[in-house]
């Protein structure tokens, strides 16, 4: 077990610099292919609707392969789309971004069977510790992203190219688990379609959304709320580091002591307020207390989104089932998360300031209450069906 925990928090590692490291370098590859700001809002949404729309693809994988083999597949694409956005023109860009989209869906969805499969007592804590690897990550690719383009003379491509060498790692440290090949996963009766009439199965799926839609709203545009507040470009750079990196916080400590409770309601509701309030902060005085914002953001989020996956593997009785609740909510969770960055962009387009956008993603965050009170009570999926 010790082997498959290091596995998991390896491949973990690899599933946000992906994304994060995009923000910090975005006005370089605007200059360099002459982009629009909404060719630019469609780049950074581009992942999110890949997470989206391809993830319905892991059951196939895991059915076909095996769910180790499906893993050690999804991280060989990663490392394929990580080569590709750099190597090649704006075209390739957009074709690698996909397919790191793709890649990283497959993992979101499979990782959570693995939890439920081999650590059913400790679900909570193993997807605690696993979302913090990847927010701890996410903020060392915000920060690191610009210095080690610098320091390898190729600028943004250095940067985003770097890495591919932590995947790298990561298939060394998954490759012992490629000679096992779990059987049945996907094969019960029903899958995802039965899922859709079951409003347990919705409540996970939409608080996951909008925790998501929230997330990638922020790690997006935070680093531009800052400039245009007149911060240099560097320390607002540092400030949304913070964001990924207070998130780890969250994710440690909340899921582990939310999964040994009766349910999970007060952890969700949590989630969602402080997200709230740090988001209220930043659009009605974002220079009064700059750093308090994002750590109360960071941390709140940091919370709310192993909260959800953690109610994945909780509202559900079996890896099978885990796998198509799963798929489900990560499918049309991020479906809903990838109109966060377009959303945000178009609002601050219209308004020409960034209250009204933080104002809107804190109101939505009131939907992400609700549902989470729905989803965190002690019940599974297909209950109602019973």
């Amino acid at each position: 077990m010790t082997a498959v925990l290091a596995g998991v928090l390896l491949v973990a590692m690899n599933m946000r610099p992906a994304f994060t490291s995009v923000g910090p370098v975005l006005a370089d590859i605007r200059v360099d292919f002459g982009l629009s700001g909404s060719a630019a809002a469609l780049l950074t949404g581009l992942p999110v609707i890949s997470l989206g729309v391809l993830s319905l693809l892991a059951p196939l994988m895991s059915r076909r392969l095996g769910l180790e083999r499906a893993i050690g597949v999804a991280l060989l694409a990663l490392l394929a789309g990580l080569a590709l956005r750099v190597v090649d023109g704006f075209g390739g860009l957009l074709a690698g971004t996909v397919l790191v989209g793709g890649a990283i869906a497959s993992m979101n969805v499979l990782l959570p069977v693995i939890v439920k499969r081999d650590f059913p007592d400790r679900a909570g804590r193993i997807t605690g510790m696993y979302t913090a690897a990847m927010a701890v990550m996410a903020s060392v690719a915000v920060a690191a992203t610009i210095p080690i383009g610098t320091l390898t003379g190729l600028g943004w491509r250095g940067g985003l190219g770097f890495w591919a060498l932590p995947v790298v790692l990561a298939l060394i440290a998954w490759a012992p688990q490629l000679r096992n090949r779990s059987e049945g996963l996907g094969r019960l009766p029903g899958g995802v379609g039965e899922l859709l009439r079951d409003p347990l199965a919705w409540q996970v799926t939409v608080f996951l959304g909008l925790q998501s839609l929230g997330f990638y709203a922020v790690v997006a545009w935070l680093p531009s709320v800052y400039r245009d507040q007149g911060i240099a470009p560097s320390d607002a750079g540092l400030l949304a580091a913070v964001v990924p990196l207070a998130a780890a916080i969250g994710g440690l400590t909340v899921p582990a002591r939310a999964a040994r409770a009766r349910d999970q309601r007060a952890a969700t509701f949590l989630a969602s307020v402080g997200t709230a309030v740090g988001l209220a902060g930043l659009a009605l005085a974002p220079l009064a207390a700059p750093l308090l914002w994002v750590l109360v953001i960071g941390i709140s989020q940091g919370a709310g989104f192993p909260l959800a996956l953690t109610l994945v593997v909780l509202r559900s009785r079996t890896p099978a089932e885990t796998q198509r609740l799963s798929a489900m909510a990560q499918s049309l969770g991020y479906s809903i998360a990838a109109l966060g960055p377009l959303l945000a962009g178009a609002v601050h387009d219209a308004t020409g300031g960034w209250t009204a956008t933080l104002g809107l993603l804190a109101l939505l965050t009131v939907g992400q209450a609700v549902t989470g009170l729905w989803a965190g009570r002690a019940r599974f999926v297909g209950s109602a069906r019973a």
